[in-house]
């Protein structure tokens, strides 16, 4: 590490300290200030000494946090965002490099990659992503709703497997159900869809469904869900995605 304006934008992984890496956890030790969403930062705090300072703060204040973080490098100090999964993926790493091209802040950024909820969750239920594949976020928040539908209906389309990420919230309750109708109108019924609840936590739950039985009511924000595509399958509780290889 350098001598100071330093910020590190970090993954933590999905949800528990052994699927962060090595790398991430350094990092984090090392620090003078961590700053982020107060739940990730729960997940962390085994991590965090008595020297460092520690800013957090609630959901949808990211600008606030990344502003604050680069307020801070600035001045000297080495800092740590943190992001769950990948920062680079629905993550904070996008944002606050945003922010210090518009700005012209001198800080020295570095991108600490994570294993994403989409891998993650792939692992547990199996290999479903090993052919192409796309993520999409159902979340509306920052993305207009029927721009999202048409990325659903391209994905179900193209015959893509698909990772849908946020996909239902107290609000936020038809768009799963819009998604689970697209794709039945370009995937059979039977269709594997892989769903993980709470990754790498201690409440964490995986079910294996399909298409027209997804249970969308008990889908919630902490939920990942991959639909396979025309060729998945399931085997001994597992979803299998062929790549393509002669057996």
């Amino acid at each position: 590490m350098g001598s100071g304006n330093q910020l590190f934008v970090v993954g933590i992984g999905p949800g528990s300290l052994a699927g962060m890496s090595r790398q991430a956890y350094q990092i984090l030790q090392q620090v003078d200030i961590i700053i982020g969403y107060k739940t990730y930062i729960k997940l962390i705090e085994e991590l965090i000494s008595g020297n460092q300072e520690v800013y957090l703060s609630g959901m949808r204040q990211e600008k606030e946090r990344a502003v604050k973080a680069i307020q801070m490098a600035e001045q000297g100090k080495k800092v740590a965002v943190i992001s769950s999964g990948d920062p680079g993926v629905y993550g904070m790493a996008g944002l606050i490099l945003e922010l210090i091209d518009k700005g012209n802040y001198k800080v020295d950024v570095e991108i600490i990659a994570g294993i994403t909820a989409a891998n993650a969750a792939a692992a547990l239920l199996g290999a479903p992503l090993m052919h192409d594949y796309a993520v999409i976020s159902l979340s509306d928040i920052l993305t207009p709703w029927e721009v999202i539908k048409k990325r659903l209906t391209g994905a179900a389309a193209a015959d893509f497997i698909t990772v849908l990420y946020n996909p239902r919230s107290s609000r936020r309750v038809e768009q799963i159900k819009a998604a689970q109708k697209i794709f039945l109108n370009q995937r059979v019924a039977d269709t594997p869809v892989g769903i993980v609840r709470q990754i790498g936590r201690s409440e964490e739950e995986k079910r294996i469904t399909n298409l027209a039985n997804m249970p969308v009511e008990e889908i919630d924000m902490l939920t990942t869900v991959i639909i396979g595509n025309s060729q998945t399958y399931l085997s001994a509780d597992k979803m299998i995605t062929p790549r393509g290889y002669r057996l």
